[in-house]
């Protein structure tokens, strides 16, 4: 069934078990790719393959033209973890200046709304799409983050420093969507027809470069790895069986090598089918995951006008040379570490270099 959003407001035993299917492909039809992702295909069949009691949502996160896209993580937990407020507070809805599809599409409310999620992605060199890396970075919130940003005046570094240290903080600091399941299913085509007999690429010039016998994985769903295991180090839980790879268009043309393509692949699509009854299965059998203490659904952003006001006196005094007292910046720039003290926050330091020539 479809999702009704309003049902994550009901008693446990009342609500409708819910899945979310996530695309992780970068290409769309309306973008310079002028073609839609194998994986878009790929969560719509598994939509209309799952059981229809549930409800099933589903989200594309392809890049579409003039649409927003998700803001890069801002890594405030290596200021600290207190600093990271869950859901994330660096970016918000509807915003003209940092639009985040993140916000945009209510990400954080839809993963906490699921008991499970589905997410079905290529490898792109060696690795997640570029989408769904910046997805789960912007997910560090769910491991620990700050649910009061009260407590930290919005995003004041040195009151998140001070709180990290406290037995409050210990109350605070919890994994936000603990107990839900995650399962992958990444495919990838080896290098199409680029690769020659010895595995190497074939317009390689220097061949030496490149070891064929020593590609990173010799299970290429390790690819995904990374995303396995932060899902796993916030317990959300991934079983072995629901972490998938399967190849396809390999020794073909990548323009050989489309949705149309794969769905006629019946080797592809029984491995494919077999992932989606697998997890059916295993998430039907664990059946709903209780909501957690501090819930993204329902969240709504409290104002901070007065706490943007402070943060821009503080970000204009370090830009003279004034950090605040006691402050890592303030002891970074005794040290002479990082020497960023300037007006032109927003110039590259390969212009400012030579602005100094």
């Amino acid at each position: 069934m479809k999702p009704n959003d309003e049902n994550a407001k009901l008693p446990i035993d009342q609500r409708p078990f819910r899945v979310l299917i996530i695309s992780g492909s970068g290409r769309r039809q309306y973008n310079c790719p002028g073609v839609d992702s194998k994986s878009r295909t790929l969560m719509l069949k598994m939509a209309e393959m799952l059981t229809q009691d549930w409800e099933i949502d589903y989200e594309d996160l392809g890049n579409v033209y003039a649409r927003a896209r998700i803001q890069s993580c801002n890594a405030c937990v290596s200021t600290s973890m207190a600093l990271c407020v869950w859901p994330c507070n660096c970016y918000e809805k509807n915003s003209s200046k940092e639009p985040d599809l993140m916000w945009n599409l209510d990400m954080y409310a839809r993963l906490d709304m699921a008991d499970a999620w589905a997410i079905i992605a290529p490898i792109n060199w060696y690795s997640c799409s570029s989408n769904l890396k910046l997805m789960f970075d912007r997910l560090v919130c769910m491991n620990g983050g700050n649910p009061d940003e009260k407590t930290i005046a919005h995003k004041n570094p040195e009151k998140a420093m001070a709180l990290e240290h406290t037995e409050k903080w210990k109350e605070l600091s919890l994994n936000h969507l603990e107990g839900r399941t995650a399962a992958f299913f990444c495919y990838g085509d080896e290098g199409g027809d680029e690769m020659d007999e010895n595995n190497v690429p074939k317009i390689l010039m220097h061949k030496s470069y490149f070891d064929g016998q020593k590609e990173p994985f010799n299970n290429e769903r390790d690819a995904y790895a990374p995303l396995v295991w932060q899902c796993r180090y916030g317990g959300i839980e991934v079983p072995d069986h629901l972490w998938c790879h399967c190849t396809s268009g390999k020794d073909k043309k990548y323009s050989d090598n489309q949705a149309e393509d794969i769905i006629k692949n019946d080797e592809f699509m029984a491995s494919f089918r077999n992932w989606v009854k697998e997890f059916e299965t295993f998430v039907g059998r664990k059946g709903k995951v209780p909501p957690n203490k501090y819930r993204a659904f329902g969240y709504k952003p409290p104002k901070h006008i007065w706490a943007n006001v402070k943060d821009g006196i503080r970000y204009f005094r370090m830009m003279v040379g004034k950090p605040p007292i006691g402050s890592s910046p303030q002891i970074q720039e005794g040290l002479g570490l990082n020497k960023d003290t300037t007006w032109y926050t927003k110039k590259g330091e390969g212009e400012k270099l030579r602005d100094n020539d």
